[in-house]
């Protein structure tokens, strides 16, 4: 019996300093993650679900990290969103 594949969802920034901090928390949190780079951007990939996490970046980026912020070097995504002050969520269904 084959198992139906998991919709993958991804996010897309343009490369730079900053979006290198917020990939790298993506991939903390995210461990099924899988990161393609480019010239000029980088698109995350994850099976279903992906979450961004305020304070993971904040850590990394060693200050107060606004969630908006997400959207200065946001290229592309695929999923339905949910976002919080703390989260930003992309998944396929229901969201968790």
């Amino acid at each position: 019996m084959n198992t139906p594949s998991i919709k993958p969802v991804f996010i897309a920034f343009v490369t730079n300093d900053d979006t290198r901090n917020i990939v790298a928390a993506i991939c903390e949190d995210n461990p099924q993650a899988t990161v393609e780079e480019f010239p000029a951007m980088v698109k995350i990939e994850s099976p279903g679900r992906l979450i961004v996490k305020r304070q993971s970046v904040s850590d990394l980026m060693g200050r107060d990290w606004d969630l908006q912020e997400i959207h200065l070097n946001l290229i592309s995504l695929s999923g339905s969103i949910n976002e919080t002050e703390d989260e930003f969520e992309l998944y396929w269904g229901k969201a968790a």
